[in-house]
């Protein structure tokens, strides 16, 4: 086995930063219909301030049935513009996908990423799952390949999740209309809706608390 040579905490914010910069990916559960057989799907999925993925899906679904009877899961995601695609950045996500007990604050969060998932809200058999990620496959290119623990991909505990609606509040309360709509700020950086699209935006380096996002924000 070759040994991976490469920085570790580099390479986990890496991976974190792909999966934050992408809404969709390939959803992977065991099928309870056909004994554990995988089974894909595509759903959207928003990256959390604490590193997990939150997924919401319909009980009717078949992928929350197999979820239902057994938790394991895996959800990948690529660079969807980059036509060379053994060459492109791409990520694996395994883990367990448990029910969100506290949906408000998750809901909240999630419209604002995916507002046109209001319609599903508001019925009665959508709900939001938290997908824990225990091991990643990050590859950033040829031959930029690593497995990235789960202690080491999770990012820094910081106040930004407690924070983060006022921030919005007064960040999109200083910026030009034309510019687009923040509508995240986690540690990793910012996204901005503009025209129905979601940009990403990176720090530098992770923020630990409002004040130095605003400051990497210039304001």
């Amino acid at each position: 086995m070759i040994p991976d040579k490469a920085d570790p905490q580099a390479t986990a914010r890496a991976a974190r930063q792909l999966l934050r910069a992408h809404r969709y990916g390939a959803l992977s559960t065991l099928s309870k219909k056909f004994d554990g057989h995988p089974f894909g799907s595509i759903t959207p999925y928003l990256v959390d301030h604490d590193g997990c993925l939150l997924i919401l899906i319909s009980a009717l679904a078949e992928h929350t049935r197999n979820i239902q009877h057994d938790s394991r899961v895996s959800l990948i995601t690529h660079n969807q513009e980059d036509a060379h695609i053994q060459a492109q950045g791409r990520i694996t996500v395994i883990g367990t996908a448990t029910p969100v007990a506290e949906r408000k604050q998750a809901e909240k969060r999630y419209l604002r990423y995916f507002p046109e998932a209001q319609t599903y809200v508001g019925m009665g058999d959508f709900a939001f799952y938290r997908i824990a990620p225990q091991m990643l496959r990050y590859i950033g290119g040829f031959g930029d390949i690593h497995w990235v623990k789960a202690d080491r991909y999770r990012p820094p505990d910081t106040p930004l999740s407690a924070e983060e609606d006022a921030l919005l509040d007064r960040v999109n309360a200083a910026r030009p209309a034309a510019h687009g709509m923040v509508i995240g700020i986690d540690c990793d950086g910012y996204d901005v809706r503009l025209n129905e699209h979601t940009l990403r935006h990176s720090f530098p380096v992770p923020a630990s608390d409002a004040a130095q996002a605003l400051a990497m924000l210039g304001q």
